[in-house]
């Protein structure tokens, strides 16, 4: 029975892997960097003068008056963003520290979209976004002498007026946002659409609208997003999210509600307040924990550690503790593999003890199912005092597994969403610990379901200690179940294929320390079986 279990459960395991792979591993297209295309219709600008003389910028757009208003380039250490004279709205964000693999710079923001970020309104109509208000500036760039500046935008109809205000700061992703509102029967203030998402080709992990409500993640998908969602408790921040990178709002006065819906397949989030004096702090950029958790506006639940969280966090800050030692992430996930195994280790060399004496009772186990095989209930009772008599747990082999499995989950979430394992080299061809190892190459697109998979040895290694760590572990399964087994290797090789570098080297490390523990058991038991 047993053993028919431990088969029904590989098999399982089997289908439930494959089908992970190929339902939610894909390749994550890269998006590069594209300049805006100021487009020049002749018409009159709103602008005022600039009070001081404008700098060069080394922007991908420069100032220009557009058939939407005048872009207002601000330039930081950080971040190089292009605001605008149409609703004082945000039309571009490109971080300066983060790099595609071409070496073009992260774009969180590459146009307006369907709603111009931080857009202004009433009735969630956003209505502001396309009236030109008056800048007070023409441009603002910080640098080490210039850490801190202003951008003041005012608008004026006569029956309705807007006076905006952006602080800038140059060594922080935040921007500081002041809203004077009247003559608007309620205030909107829009993320957009598209705002912080930088890639949303890894659709395993969520990319789209988040809101954080007390402690509490809320996420959208934007297909499932067939009506209007709205939240009016404890709302923290809103914001936009992909594995990396995210935009978020967060209010510092009081707000009425915050809201979801979809709008032509496109998913937008917002605030509703009231008129008059409001304000907000704008974050985008990377996400990195630790900076967020000092921020102090609960924006490290951003970093979302999945269900093991409790576990998760302490072994990411460990892993961070020796790459600073180290100055290597792959050294990092060597040397915390090895660690999570040491708490366990007297467990497991008790469980293979165990599984040892079991392997030297298949014998009798075999007389005893084959002389009760009509009676089941005397064949369990003769195998259970078989076990008593032996000192041996047939359920023992499971417990130090299942005692992994949580800080197994918490560990691969960390090295799944990490910034910090984004192109992070190792060693020799391993150049990035977040991407999948690719040195052979990819397998032909021709072959059924795998095809495009990357290959490289990194996986193949990890295949090949799975081969010698079932050679090595004593097993109660006959001959046949054997083979069976032995066709595992096989199937989380071409699994692990496309996984991140840096999984496959934590599970190929894992299964070097089992081999060498399982090598000291066996030798053990072998010694105390000859004296």
């Amino acid at each position: 029975m047993m053993e028919k279990r431990a088969l029904i459960a590989v098999g399982l395991a089997f289908l439930v892997l494959l089908a992970y792979q190929f339902i939610f591993f894909k390749q994550e297209p890269q998006q590069p960097l594209q300049k805006p295309a100021a487009v020049d219709t002749g018409e009159e600008t709103t602008m005022m003068p600039a009070t001081v003389q404008e700098p060069e910028f080394p922007l991908p757009a420069q100032k220009t008056a557009s058939r939407k208003g005048k872009e207002i380039p601000v330039e930081t250490d950080l971040y190089t963003a292009v605001f605008s004279t149409a609703g004082g709205t945000l039309q571009q964000y490109i971080l300066k520290k983060y790099q595609e693999n071409e070496g073009t710079n992260v774009v969180l923001l590459k146009e307006p979209g369907l709603k111009p970020p931080l857009s202004i309104g009433a009735d969630d109509r956003f209505e502001l976004s396309d009236k030109h208000f008056y800048a007070s500036r023409e441009n603002i760039m910080l640098n080490q002498e210039t850490q801190t500046d202003t951008l003041t935008f005012t608008y004026s109809d006569g029956d309705r007026s807007v006076r905006r205000t952006y602080t800038f700061y140059n060594d922080t992703y935040r921007i500081d946002i002041q809203d004077e509102v009247s003559g608007l029967p309620d205030y909107w203030i829009a993320l957009g659409t598209d705002f912080g998402i930088h890639s949303a080709g890894d659709s395993y992990i969520h990319s789209g609208p988040v809101l954080l409500e007390g402690t509490d993640r809320v996420e959208f998908t934007t297909g499932k997003l067939e009506e209007p969602k709205t939240y009016r408790e404890a709302i923290k921040w809103i914001a936009q999210e992909d594995k990396y990178f995210f935009a978020s709002l967060v209010p510092v006065s009081d707000i009425k509600e915050a809201k979801v819906w979809k709008e032509k397949d496109s998913a937008i989030i917002a605030l509703e307040s009231s008129p008059g004096i409001n304000n907000f702090i704008l974050y985008a950029g990377p996400k990195e924990y630790e900076t967020l958790k000092n921020l102090d506006m609960n924006l490290e639940h951003i970093v979302d550690f999945g269900f093991f969280s409790i576990i998760a966090i302490p072994l990411f800050w460990v892993l961070k503790v020796f790459y600073s030692v180290t100055g290597n992430y792959g050294i990092a996930i060597i040397l915390i593999t090895l660690i999570i195994r040491i708490p366990f280790i007297p467990l497991m060399n008790k469980s293979q003890k165990s599984m040892k004496k079991m392997q030297a009772l298949q014998p009798r186990m075999a007389e005893i199912r084959e002389k009760y095989k009509k009676d089941p209930q005397r064949m369990q009772k003769e195998l259970m005092e078989l076990y008593k008599k032996n000192k041996v747990n047939p359920v023992g082999g499971c417990l130090p597994i299942l005692l992994q499995i949580p800080i197994f989950f918490a560990l691969y979430k960390i090295l799944m969403i990490s910034i910090e394992l984004r192109q992070a080299p190792f060693m020799l061809w391993i150049k990035d610990l977040s991407a999948p190892d690719t040195l052979f190459g990819h397998l032909p697109d021709f072959i059924p379901l795998i095809g495009g998979f990357a290959v490289g040895p990194l996986p193949i290694l990890m295949g090949a200690t799975m081969v010698i760590q079932q050679k090595m572990t004593p097993t109660t399964l006959d001959p046949t179940q054997n083979k069976l087994m032995m066709l595992m290797p096989i199937v989380f090789t071409f699994l692990f294929l496309n996984f991140a570098s840096g999984l496959v080297l934590y599970w190929l490390m894992n299964n070097i320390f089992s081999i060498a523990q399982q090598f000291y058991v066996n030798k053990k038991v072998s010694k105390e079986e000859q004296s």
